[in-house]
C-alpha cells in the first residue's frame, strides 16, 4: 500500500542546505500551494543539544512541509523524529544522499546506503516514534558500487522496516575527492535504476531526483515514477512552479499569482519577520529573505537589473521590503 500522503508528493522540491531555509520555503509557498517542501538537514545533535526553536520553527504556510533528519543512532533519530511531528511537520525524511565530509565524519548522509540494515533500524525506530510518514532520501550507489543491485538490495531491506516512500537521487555519491558540488554534477545520471525501482516495487512511492529541469522533463519522469524533486532548478528559476498546482496536483481553481503579485504577497511576511526579530546586526536581515528571491524574474525581461537593484547593499541595510518593490519598477523600466 503506497503512503497515505502519496498524491502530495507528485512534485517536490529537494533540501538544500543554506537555501530551503523557512523563509525560502514561505516564498516558494506563494507560487505553489501543493507542491510538497523540505527543511535543510537538520543533525539529530542539534535537535538533542542545541536551539529547538531556531531548527524547528516554520510558517503554518509551509504545509506541506517535511523535516529532513541526519543522524545514524535509531534512538536519537526516533527522539528527533518525534520533535518534529510535534512541531507540526507533515513528514520525516532520514538523508542517506549527502557526500559532504562533515557529514561522513558523523558517519551518516551518503555513508548510510552501505548500511542498509542500520538505515532499516533507523527506521523502525523513528516509525515506533511517530505516526506521519518516515521516507528515506538516498542515491543510488556510492564510489565505485554502481550496480542496480546495489541500491534494488537497499530499497529492499529499508522497505521491509516500514518504509514506503524512496526519494532517489538518481547519482552515486563519491564519498572521496568530490565536493558537494562536484558530486551532483560529475558522476553519471542514470535515471533508469529509479524506473527499474517503480517497476520492481509498484507498492512502493519512487520519487526521481537529479537536475531535472523543465516541464516537459517533468512529464517525461512521471510515466514512470510517483514523483518528481526538483533541486536547483526551483531555486534559481522559481516561477517554473507557477502551474504546478493544476499541472501536477487537479486543482482547478488554482490561479497563479503574477510575479508582481508573489513579491506583494511576500511584503508583510517580511515586514512581520523584521519586526519580531530585529533590524539591527543581532537579529534578522531583509537580506535573509530577499536572498531567495533573486531567482523570481528568470528569462524576464530586465531580470538582471531587478538581482542588482535587489542586491544593493546599502537599500538592503536599511532593512525596507519596500526595496522589492522598487526592484520590480527597475525591471519594468528598463525592459520597457
Amino acid at each position: 500500500m503506497k503512503s497515505s500522503n502519496y498524491k502530495k508528493r507528485r512534485i517536490s522540491v529537494a533540501p538544500m542546505m543554506d537555501w530551503t531555509d523557512r523563509h525560502c520555503r514561505v516564498f516558494h509557498r506563494q507560487i505553489t500551494h501543493h507542491t510538497w517542501l523540505y527543511t535543510e538537514m537538520v543533525t539529530t545533535g542539534a535537535l538533542l543539544h542545541g536551539d529547538v526553536p531556531r531548527h524547528l520553527n516554520f510558517d503554518k504556510v509551509e504545509h506541506p512541509v517535511a523535516l529532513q533528519l541526519g543522524g545514524s543512532e535509531p534512538a536519537d533519530l526516533a527522539k528527533s523524529a518525534k520533535l518534529g511531528e510535534e512541531w507540526g511537520y507533515d513528514e520525516i525524511n532520514l538523508n542517506c544522499g549527502c557526500p559532504s565530509e562533515r557529514v561522513q565524519k558523523g558517519a551518516f548522509g551518503a555513508c548510510l546506503m552501505a548500511e542498509s540494515a542500520l538505515v532499516a533500524d533507523c527506521v523502525k525506530a523513528m516509525r515506533d516514534a511517530v505516526s506521519i510518514d518516515v521516507t528515506v532520501k538516498h542515491r543510488i550507489g556510492i564510489d565505485k558500487t554502481e550496480s542496480y543491485e546495489f541500491v534494488r538490495d537497499f530499497v529492499g531491506t529499508v522497505a521491509e522496516a516500514g518504509c514506503q516512500t524512496f526519494i532517489v537521487h538518481a547519482r552515486n555519491a563519491i564519498l572521496k575527492g568530490l565536493s558537494p558540488k562536484e558530486n551532483r554534477e560529475i558522476p553519471p545520471l542514470k535515471y533508469e535504476y529509479a524506473y527499474r525501482l517503480a517497476r520492481d516495487f509498484p507498492e512502493l512511492e519512487i520519487i526521481i531526483n537529479g537536475a531535472i529541469k523543465t516541464t516537459a522533463e517533468i512529464d517525461a519522469h512521471l510515466q514512470h515514477v510517483d514523483g518528481v524533486m526538483l533541486g536547483r532548478e526551483a531555486y534559481h528559476n522559481p516561477y517554473l512552479m507557477a502551474d504546478f498546482d493544476a499541472r501536477y496536483f487537479g486543482d482547478a481553481d488554482a490561479v497563479p499569482k503574477t510575479r508582481a503579485e508573489v513579491i506583494e504577497a511576500m511584503l508583510p511576511y517580511i515586514r512581520e519577520q523584521l519586526a519580531l526579530y530585529g533590524r539591527d546586526g543581532n537579529g534578522l536581515r531583509l537580506n535573509s529573505i530577499t536572498r531567495h528571491m533573486l531567482g523570481l524574474m528568470a528569462g524576464m525581461p530586465g531580470a538582471k537589473s531587478f538581482r542588482q537593484a535587489l542586491s544593493d547593499s546599502k537599500r538592503l541595510a536599511l532593512g525596507d521590503p519596500i526595496l522589492l518593490v522598487d526592484a520590480l519598477s527597475k525591471m519594468q523600466s528598463m525592459a520597457a
